[in-house]
């Protein structure tokens, strides 16, 4: 497939790249910012136990079901005005939370933000595959490092605020920089209106002018559930998402147990293991680009969560700080799902349908992660059951890695089920 011809980055795009960069550091500020000031809001609306474990599985279960839906919207707004909505529900949603006066208030609020941050994801790599074919793996880096920032920043001044001003504006603050990403998306869809005005209305790169049915045809997101390349890249993906949910719930009670860390030190080695995403996201996708055997990015990330959770299952009091670092290296396969997303589709519809199905792959799996830790922590007692379920979840990746050794698109795979259908002539 010949490349696209590489244009100016800003020619045409300047809208469109705003409003990629400020819905991705937008995309994590829910989940971050919620359990710091937790105590603060159980001053005010009472929170049991339960409550608290709903409001924490309710991630990765509205990213998984955006995985399906949002492919959906795309094609019935367009992604412009799709975006429009990721970023309303992503600002009504801060504002419900904070004028919350009892759980199912906070509830509500929590899923209509979730909602808008589930479809964010989804829909941002095929927004990418529409305005900068040239520079996916510039782009990718670009958005995947500023979701990095999107998921520390909040966890750090979440508190600070919520002490000086309470909790209810800590999330005013996360619904402002959520309205900020509204302004993008309205003004690149004023301008596309002028534009289709316009008796001759200069082209931009890339065609882009004007918004309309950007999504894939249903029975088309039915098909990519038969393509090998769409499952390797979302078993690669949940593999990702699993360890991460599970270590960002467990790390700390695990590093207290194992490792004889207290409290404080071991909340400062969670930080660090969030931290570690930030290289990964700055390095890795314009290393995927670059490659034919991206398989190889893969199989470094499991190199890294196998010797992390080895060290902490047989030396942790020797190196904690090396293991974590290790196992929090081991999730730069979450990167490359993102540029592969793009890079193993020819086409923006057949992106956004295997951006669907990957993550809704990847999130349905990544949320048993912390229930599975969890159970098998209490049923035996000790971690080390726990940190060897881990270690075989990464593994899986390993055989993923393999099946995309190979750069096969995913639009191959597609062709070869219609002709294995067809009758014989």
């Amino acid at each position: 497939m010949q490349k696209p011809t590489p244009a100016r980055l800003w020619a045409g795009r300047t809208l469109a790249l705003a409003g990629i960069l400020l819905v991705a550091l937008n995309l994590r500020t829910a989940v971050a910012s919620l359990s710091p000031i937790t105590d603060q809001i159980a001053a005010d609306i009472p929170l049991s136990s339960v409550a608290l474990g709903v409001l924490g599985a309710l991630p990765p279960v509205a990213f998984a079901l955006s995985g399906i839906l949002a492919p959906l919207l795309a094609r019935s707004l367009g992604l412009e005005w799709s975006m429009v909505l990721v970023a309303g529900a992503m600002v009504a949603g801060h504002v419900l939370r904070g004028f919350s006066n009892s759980f199912v208030a906070l509830l509500i609020g929590s899923i209509v933000v979730l909602a808008g941050m589930g479809f964010g994801n989804i829909l941002l790599p095929p927004v990418v595959k529409k305005y900068f074919p040239d520079r996916v793996g510039l782009l990718t880096t670009a958005y995947a490092t500023v979701m990095s920032f999107s998921a520390s920043v909040p966890a750090l001044i979440a508190a600070p605020v919520a002490d000086s001003a309470g909790w209810r504006a800590s999330f005013g603050v996360w619904a402002v920089l959520a309205l900020a990403s509204l302004v993008p998306w309205l003004l690149l869809l004023a301008r596309d209106r002028r534009q289709r005005r316009a008796p001759h209305a200069a082209e931009i790169p890339g065609d882009l002018r004007g918004a309309g049915a950007d999504g894939p045809e249903p029975a088309l997101f039915r098909r990519m559930l038969r393509s090998r390349v769409a499952w390797a890249i979302g078993l690669t993906f949940a593999v990702s998402s699993l360890n991460a949910y599970a270590l960002f719930a467990w790390l700390p009670s695990m590093l207290t147990d194992i490792a004889g860390l207290d409290a404080v030190a071991a909340g400062s080695m969670l930080a660090v293991y969030a931290i570690m995403g930030l290289p990964a996201a700055l390095i890795v996708p314009i290393l995927a680009v670059r490659m034919r055997n991206v398989g190889l990015l893969v199989h470094l990330g499991v190199v890294c969560f196998v010797a992390g959770y080895l060290g902490l299952l047989f030396a942790p009091t020797l190196a904690p700080l090396l293991w974590v670092i290790l196992a929090g290296l081991g999730p730069l396969v979450f990167p490359v799902c993102l540029v592969l997303i793009n890079l193993r589709t020819r086409s923006q519809h057949t992106s956004t349908a295997l951006s669907g199905v990957v993550q809704t792959i990847g999130y349905t799996i990544g949320a048993f992660g912390p229930l599975v830790v969890g159970v098998l922590h209490d049923q035996t007692g000790a971690w080390t059951v726990p940190l060897i379920f881990l270690l075989a979840t990464a593994l899986v990746a390993a055989i993923s890695g393999a099946m995309l050794a190979r750069p096969r698109f995913v639009e191959d795979d597609l062709a070869d089920v219609l002709r294995r259908r067809a009758p014989a002539r």
